[in-house]
């Protein structure tokens, strides 16, 4: 009896410690809710409304209701209407569309002679998963032929596969576990820095130094930059070495991609470090960071095909900027200077994030 009071009396100490800790209560409730939302809702391997354009140089009755029944599958949503196979290949190079529509000026005259397929789907090949789709639409019903009954697409549509011939999973993969190992590891590193200085006594010291707050904060994330570079040097090298994945792109683009995705991830630890009290509440948040961005981010799932609701939520993590750098720039070649937009979404939190850093550690200063 007395050693089970003792246990009793225990397990109310570690209950109560587990009141007055909000962070690990939250974390607690927080994590199934976000997972069973996040898998349950956001995570949809029935991929829909993928980006897409459309050339129809027959412009005609029958091209227009090939693009209406594409349409009405609800898999490809065409953003872009252009004029040539060209400007579509230039849409995949710059990542703008996953999918190209191509219908040449004879094509109402394959329709008939079937000699040859009538229509061109250029795919993004790096992902297996948009490959996939692509080669399901060539099963969708046309509901036209000659005798004005429905079709199967099988010999109508011809899928041409960009950036990945093979159709190898590790092309799409490796680019994607950059952006994976430095945001899993740069944020942790950083987030337990300012805690463990408080934890050790060391940031006592520090406030009594001529340090300022911003030049801390530099000196902080400053080492882990070459960490952060090395990091990606190991994984390319090793992704080129083992599993021959290509590398399309200006090294010196991998080289500024990696440079902003780093130090942004390092301001964003050194957020979490100024909010966290101890070195576990810091892993804690970092974990809350580093789940949703594994899931939204388009590491696993292609991005176009998630509801609005989670696109709105990917659009602040980091990952989800970079993962479109790295993998226009490696697997499709494009330059950098052509995806602008996520390059100053990365400048943008980056900016915000350290600036919350060094204005929360200015105030445990006071």
């Amino acid at each position: 009896m007395n050693s089970f009071l003792r246990c009793v009396a225990i397990m109310r100490k570690e209950l109560l410690q587990l009141s007055r800790d909000r962070l690990t209560f939250g974390m607690i409730v927080g994590i199934p809710l976000i997972q069973l939302t996040m898998f349950g809702y956001a995570i949809n391997t029935d991929v829909r409304n993928l980006s897409a354009a459309v050339a129809d140089q027959s412009d005609s009755h029958l091209s227009r209701q090939l693009i209406a029944d594409i349409n009405a599958s609800q898999v490809l949503k065409f953003t872009h209407q252009v004029g040539t196979a060209q400007e579509l290949e230039t849409l995949l190079d710059s990542g703008q569309i996953s999918i190209g529509l191509f219908i040449p000026h004879d094509f109402d005259r394959r329709i008939v002679t079937r000699e040859r397929q009538a229509v061109q789907l250029l795919v993004d090949g790096t992902d297996p998963i948009i490959l996939g789709v692509g080669r399901q639409l060539t099963s969708v019903p046309v509901l036209f032929d000659t005798q004005r009954n429905a079709r199967n697409g099988q010999n109508l549509i011809e899928v041409r596969n960009y950036y990945n011939p093979e159709r190898r999973s590790s092309v799409n993969i490796v680019p994607g576990l950059v952006g994976v190992i430095l945001t899993m590891t740069m944020v942790l590193f950083t987030a337990v820095a300012i805690v463990r200085e408080k934890e050790r006594g060391n940031l006592e010291l520090l406030i009594n130094t001529p340090v300022r707050t911003t030049e801390l904060m530099l000196g902080k994330i400053a080492p882990y930059v070459v960490i952060g570079l090395l990091q990606v040097v190991i994984i390319l090298g090793l992704g080129g070495l083992l599993f021959q994945v290509p590398l399309r792109g200006d090294r010196i683009d991998v080289l500024w991609a990696s440079l902003l995705f780093i130090a942004t991830n390092l301001a964003l630890g050194l957020f979490i470090s100024t909010s966290a009290k101890t070195q576990f509440q810091a892993m804690q948040m970092t974990f809350f960071i580093f789940l949703p961005s594994i899931l939204l981010s388009g590491f696993m799932f292609p991005f176009d095909g998630m509801p609005d609701v989670a696109k709105h939520v990917a659009e602040v993590l980091p990952l989800t900027h970079f993962n479109r750098l790295i993998r226009g720039i490696v697997l499709r070649g494009a330059e950098i200077q052509s995806m602008m937009n996520d390059v100053l979404a990365l400048v943008v939190i980056m900016v915000v994030m350290l600036g919350l850093a060094i204005r929360r550690f200015s105030k445990r200063l006071d």
